[in-house]
């Protein structure tokens, strides 16, 4: 079942000693983003928790708040000297060495900037304890919302289906009438002249055959049953429904610019107005 990349979880400790809880709200993105702020965490243990949020929670905007014994006023943090002085060496070295010049601004965080007057406490005891909390509630808002984005996407599927039937009936009943009329014309103009009925046969198929949507309708019906199927795993799948909802559209815009008839516009609009809010709700699924 899809999830959405939308959430957020909150993990907490208590003891007589310590008192933390960890924040993480998630939001949708194209690629995977994670910010840190609040208790400053030492440069290994930053790393473990970087890439053990990724590893769960794959693709999002996602920001992680820790808090140590309710430290939430101002006067609790100070500025990281130490911290920046060496970043502004290591850039300094960079400059130096290969001539690339990069300022502050272009890799610091607020993280680097700030840590807190609190720094004879331990975490790593009980960090990725609280933080397997905050997850699992992230996760649980995540599937959450993903079965209302799923529940919306199958009705917009339904209708789309049913308007690509009644462009395939229209189609062929077009088909049927405009042989009919062609056979009529060509009839008539047999009868008015001489002219060269090979190369008229040949006109008549070539107008047939730039006029027939058979292959757009099977594509599409394809793509479709592709999406549905995507929606059933249980894995990240919103790149590739965001790929065949493009792919869908395509086939669709070449089934309007090939057809005449204002019945059969009228579904293709219809059609794509419910892709196009399909993918403003692809953008949303992880």
């Amino acid at each position: 079942m899809i999830k959405s990349m939308t959430g957020f979880g909150r993990g907490s400790y208590l003891d007589d000693n310590l008192a933390f809880d960890i924040e993480i709200r998630s939001l949708n993105s194209k690629f995977f983003e994670l910010k840190i702020r609040g208790f400053s965490l030492d440069g290994d243990e930053e790393i473990k928790l970087r890439k053990f949020i990724k590893e769960k929670i794959y693709r999002g905007s996602i920001s992680v708040v820790i808090r140590v014994n309710g430290e939430e006023d101002q006067n609790d943090f100070v500025f990281n000297k130490k911290k920046v002085d060496a970043i502004q060496n290591i850039l300094n070295d960079i400059h130096i060495h290969y001539g690339q010049r990069l300022g502050l601004g272009d890799i610091i965080s607020s993280n680097d900037l700030i840590k807190s007057k609190i720094t004879d406490i331990d975490l790593s005891k009980f960090l990725f304890l609280v933080l397997e909390k905050s997850l699992k509630e992230l996760d649980e808002m995540r599937i959450k919302e993903g079965k209302l984005i799923y529940e919306d996407i199958s009705d917009r599927i339904k209708k789309s289906k049913s308007f690509l039937g009644n462009i395939s009936k229209i189609s062929e009943k077009f088909g049927s009438e405009k042989q009919e009329t062609l056979r009529n014309k060509v009839q008539s103009l047999i009868n008015a002249s001489k002219i060269d009925e090979n190369r008229l046969i040949q006109e008549v198929a070539y107008f047939v055959e730039k006029s027939d949507i058979t292959e757009e309708i099977v594509r599409c019906k394809s793509h479709i049953n592709q999406l549905e199927s995507y929606l059933k795993l249980d894995e990240p799948v919103g790149k590739r429904i965001v790929f065949v909802i493009q792919e869908i559209l395509r086939e669709v815009n070449t089934i309007g610019s090939k057809s005449h008839q204002t019945e059969l516009i009228k579904e293709v609009v219809e059609i794509k107005d419910q892709l196009e809010k399909i993918r403003e709700q692809s953008h949303n699924i992880l």
